[in-house]
């Protein structure tokens, strides 16, 4: 099982990595769901850790729907953090409509080089979610999701997790379940939905305020737990 955790600076990222965590999200703005952290903190990351570094690429959190200005930002940022070194980065836009928005998707992933491309939550808006991971399937760049299933926390939504893995089974797609995951219920949680890859945030910090440090007591148990 991966565990991935949500680092918001270095002290984040060492924590994690030196108490189980096998890669690292790395956002600003946890109270906005992340956005792009300062290039000079990708940096600095990706120095002090060796475990992969996958970086939020969203340029404000009024929406997912992004105009060329927009657009234009996130290229930069992904040429800079792929220059910085990082494994992978975490993208995802849509269309007023509620479809992914594949034109500026093959834009981005014009940048992406090798780094592992992950869509984010911007998944949990789409109206066929199953539409979705077609349209993601076709571009080999995209090697995961992050999703909850929908709007719902994805405890509250393993059903439809279970069918979503169903449907990537097979392909180099993965889903990473994320959103209200508690180590307390996450071996239920695994044997239910068949995730690979689980994400966690706040329940790994202290009093699990996402504004507080990671609780490495806390993050321990989890990775142990997944791991043995």
């Amino acid at each position: 099982m991966l565990l991935e955790i949500i680092a918001t600076c270095v002290d984040d990222a060492i924590t994690a990595e030196q108490n189980g965590a096998d890669r690292l999200e790395l956002i600003t703005a946890i109270t906005e769901g992340g956005l792009t952290p300062g290039i000079g903190l990708v940096e600095e990351v990706v120095k002090a850790v060796q475990i992969p570094v996958h970086v939020m690429v969203r340029p404000h959190s009024r929406s997912f729907v992004y105009n060329e200005h927009d657009i234009a930002t996130m290229i930069a940022e992904v040429k800079a953090i792929r220059k910085a070194g990082a494994a992978g980065v975490v993208i995802g836009m849509l269309t007023p409509e509620g479809k992914i928005d594949e034109v500026s998707l093959v834009k981005m992933l014009e940048w992406t080089g090798d780094m592992q491309v992950t869509f984010h939550r911007a998944f949990d808006e789409l109206e066929d979610q199953f539409e979705g991971l077609r349209t993601l399937q076709k571009y080999r760049s995209v090697t995961r999701v992050l999703t909850s299933g929908g709007p719902q926390s994805a405890p509250q939504a393993i059903p439809r997790i279970r069918e979503l893995v169903e449907h990537t089974a097979g392909s180099e797609l993965k889903i990473l379940a994320g959103n209200g995951l508690k180590w307390e219920i996450i071996h239920d949680f695994i044997d239910q939905t068949g995730v690979s890859e689980v994400h966690f945030g706040s329940a790994v910090r202290y009093g699990r305020s996402g504004l507080k440090p990671i609780d490495p007591v806390e993050l321990r148990s989890l990775a142990d737990s997944l791991h043995q």
